[in-house]
Parts: C-alpha cells; structure tokens; sequence
C-alpha cells in the first residue's frame, strides 16, 4: 500500500519504510504569510492504538490522526493493519479536501477568520 494518488493539496511529508508516515496539507500556502505555519493540517499514521499506555507494546494496530495543530487532533481512527491506515488516512485526506471535516468542532476558542479562510482554501461554504 503507498500513497500515491492523493487528493489535491495533499503531499507526503515523512515516510518511514512500513511505519508512521505523516501528510501535510498544502505546505506552500501554510508558510507564515498565507496560513500560520503552526496550523498546517497534517494526516498522521502511525503504529500502536491510540489508547495504548506510553511504553506499551507497538504490535496492537495503528492510529490514523488529523491534527490541525500540534495540540489539536480533529479525528482519530484505529485500525487494524498498516494497510487499512494507508486506506483510512487517504480517505481523510480526501474529506478534508473535499471540506467535509468540521475543524471548527475541534476547537475550544472560535478562531473565525482563520476558519472562513480555511473554507476558501478547501472550497467549504460556511
């Protein structure tokens, strides 16, 4: 499984062979003047469940994360296999890009203007 066909926008950032992999969204326009370079959307596969204790065994699945932030996940997916992240975390990609996913919804302090661009950029009506 590879991330090849990504939706518009969408473009791997990290890679490790078989492991965590991260996507960002549309790096050229999240570069401090367009967007804050701290909110780029970025799609986070990686191995272990999202409920495992820190140090615990890796070998319990994988967790596919929509961070809009470092501190602000909008949707997280536990999965099974490698194989069925790479399907989940694309069609994430897909929905974000799409503006399907509701980011408002995940932050506890409204930042409206920040938001009605964000709308713009992936084509939502507020």
């Amino acid at each position: 499984m590879s991330f090849e066909a990504l939706p518009d926008g969408w473009t791997v950032w990290h890679a490790e062979a078989g492991g965590r992999t991260i996507l960002a969204y549309r790096p050229d326009v999240f570069d401090t003047e367009a967007f804050p370079a701290p909110c780029l959307p970025t799609i986070y596969l990686s191995p272990g469940s999202p409920r495992r204790r820190p140090g615990a065994r890796t070998d319990d699945g994988w967790t596919v994360t929509l961070y809009l932030e470092p501190e602000v996940d909008a949707r997280v997916e536990a999965v099974d296999t490698r194989e069925a992240g790479v399907d989940a975390a694309r069609a994430l990609a897909r929905a974000f890009a799409a503006g399907e996913i509701d980011y408002r919804g995940a932050y506890q302090v409204p930042r409206e203007d920040y938001f009605d661009r964000l709308d713009e950029l992936v084509g939502r009506e507020a």
